[in-house]
């Protein structure tokens, strides 16, 4: 079973696809499988992260921004890929150290999340970007 997720964003930070994900596994009768996620870019990542309070997902966004500033910051002037952008590489360096996958179990149908754990793409681009994830579940036997 596998299908392909289309998140939009709208620069950098964390979009929530939990329910997506969720209402797409509801679907099947499963008891026990694995759900994995994969992300088709170089320059987003994937993370389970708290969904209750808004401030994590801001916080981790300007971690992240502190941690890799964009090209054109003085820090930065050994940069040489720029090729889309002062955020270009600064991007790829962000989804090298976040996943770009994830697997998930399922039991008795339910995605099994913690109580504030949700789904995200965590994009690290300044522009839009339609960001597709792919889904699959594998089943035991």
């Amino acid at each position: 079973m596998q299908t392909e997720f289309t998140i939009s964003t709208r620069g950098p930070g964390l979009y929530e696809m939990t329910r997506e994900v969720k209402g797409w596994v509801s679907g099947f009768n499963l008891s026990t499988a694995l759900l994995t996620l994969y992300c088709r870019h170089t320059s987003c990542s994937l993370l389970i992260q708290e969904n209750a309070d808004p401030d994590v997902r801001r916080d981790l966004n300007t971690f992240f921004e502190r941690l890799v500033p964009p090209a054109d910051h003085p820090t930065q002037s050994w940069i040489i890929h720029t090729a889309e952008g002062p955020d270009d590489l600064p991007a790829h360096i962000k989804a090298a150290l976040t996943p770009v996958s994830l697997s998930i179990p399922i039991s008795e149908g339910q995605v099994m999340l913690g109580t504030w754990q949700g789904i995200y793409v965590f994009e690290h681009r300044q522009a839009p970007h339609h960001r597709r994830i792919v889904a699959h579940i594998s089943q035991s036997g």
